[in-house]
């Protein structure tokens, strides 16, 4: 249903389609979409394979499989609603960008949950952790989780936006979720599943635990630049000359020329 209803297009020439929808409709369309894609492509799934995976290699039962339950129905329900919040300071009505920001605020409950549950799953197994590289991944992609599921809804706080808007933050933030959470999670999947299938034990714990420390390390020296970068083009952006322009203009250029090169391709 998500991409059936986002990508209504109205055939005119023989090779080429217009969007069903137009301006602002069609950006609130493309974040329902977009916010859905998250929701049901990388969280509920991966929050799946958590449950399965981090009591297997722990060796210890699920916290609380009524926190599973509760947090499982309560993100289907209001997930669907916070794409707005990625078009605040737009010509999205007031009232749609205040839904948005209202239903991500409440996104830190069920969120906070599954990552709380994925942790205390890990009572009695820490000892483990400084060896196991399983584990670390683990550890580092709950830790992912619970980062980038905080700072969402804090993003979508309007004084909070008023800084991460048209910035580098944004993507930080999406990559912390990425990389760390589906990343590394798929990581220690792979090296706790593999073994087994295949009846053998792990080649290598030593290049297993080098990877996670390259990896560990690689998302940090991504993301720390991007989040400084953030802030320095904030300030940027709310420099104007005294005719009232903007003072850097390459800004406006960039904003401007990638989002049409983007849509256009």
């Amino acid at each position: 249903m998500l991409h059936i209803i986002n990508s209504f297009e109205f055939p005119l020439p023989l090779f080429k389609s217009y969007s069903w929808y137009a301006g602002v409709q069609d950006a609130l369309v493309q974040w329902w979409y977009g916010h859905n894609a998250v929701a049901f492509f990388l969280t509920t799934p991966y929050l799946g394979l958590m449950y399965y995976f981090v009591p297997k290699a722990a060796a210890r039962p699920v916290y609380s499989y009524r926190w599973s339950i509760i947090h499982f129905w309560s993100l289907i329900f209001i997930y669907i609603w916070a794409g707005p919040h990625h078009l605040l300071y737009t010509a999205l009505p007031e009232w749609a960008q205040s839904l948005g920001t209202a239903f991500s605020i409440m996104l830190i409950a069920p969120s906070w949950g599954g990552m709380l549950n994925g942790f205390l799953t890990l009572r009695g197994a820490w000892d483990r952790v400084r060896e196991d590289a399983i584990l670390k991944f683990f550890v580092v992609a709950l830790t992912c989780y619970g980062m980038a599921t905080f700072e969402g809804p804090m993003l979508s706080l309007k004084n909070v936006n008023a800084i991460s808007h048209y910035t580098d933050w944004t993507i930080a933030h999406v990559h912390v979720g990425a990389l760390g959470w589906n990343g590394f999670l798929t990581f220690g999947i792979l090296y706790w599943l593999i073994p087994r299938l295949f009846s053998t034990s792990l080649y290598s714990h030593k290049w297993a635990n080098t990877h996670f420390w390259i990896g560990a390390l690689g998302i940090i020296f991504y993301v720390v630049p991007l989040y400084w970068a953030a802030f320095t083009q904030s300030m940027m952006w709310k420099q104007f000359t005294e005719e009232g322009q903007l003072k850097y203009q390459f800004l406006e250029t960039i904003t401007t020329i990638v989002p049409m090169y983007a849509y256009a391709h």
